[in-house]
């Protein structure tokens, strides 16, 4: 990744938060220091983690220290090694988990809450891909080596085992009463 291609992912990344400015070391530094939003800051470290990585040793150990900081503060369990294009948006922190071989694609949000994960067995053994443009709501769950293509809204608290075609809206079953037991044993 060149320094040109690295500026213009942290760009369009920051663009999602309504930060139009050009990258530079003391806009960065700004938003790391005043900026609230959490995924301003992982985004902004994430991406420098990812730059540095093969670039210099010692930028990327004070970045990748910096990253842990970040994953445990905000509750963000996402590897430097994650593949994630341009345009990525975290709206909220907290319980955001992401393996570290998984591949998402470019303008996704990441809602709280969410898990996107390996299958160790089974037909669909592996980790997920993941499309351009694709919205996964609070508490969803994408597991397995399952192919979710672009356009896709995943709604809240759905769990996706399976391939997801282009344009999908994805939805958990309705709840519903499966017995008047109440909650003796358990409270």
């Amino acid at each position: 990744m060149g320094v040109l291609n690295f500026k213009h992912i942290l760009e369009e990344d920051l663009k999602r938060y309504g930060l139009n400015s050009k990258v530079s070391f003391f806009s960065c530094l700004k938003y790391l220091l005043i900026y609230t939003a959490p995924g301003v800051k992982f985004s902004i470290v994430f991406r420098n983690c990812q730059y540095y990585r093969k670039k210099n040793r010692i930028l990327f150990y004070f970045f990748f220290l910096y990253l842990r900081r970040i994953k445990h503060k905000y509750g963000f369990d996402i590897s430097y090694r994650t593949s994630i294009g341009k345009g990525l948006y975290l709206g909220h922190f907290g319980g955001v988990v992401i393996h570290g071989e998984s591949v998402i694609g470019e303008y996704c949000n990441i809602s709280q809450g969410i898990t996107i994960g390996v299958l160790n067995r089974g037909k669909n053994k592996g980790v997920p891909k993941i499309g351009n443009h694709v919205f996964i709501g609070p508490n969803a769950v994408i597991v397995g080596g399952v192919l979710v293509e672009d356009d896709v809204l995943i709604g809240a608290n759905s769990l996706v085992n399976f391939n997801v075609k282009t344009k999908s809206v994805i939805a958990p079953s309705p709840s519903q009463i499966i017995s008047f037991k109440g909650s003796q044993g358990y409270v």
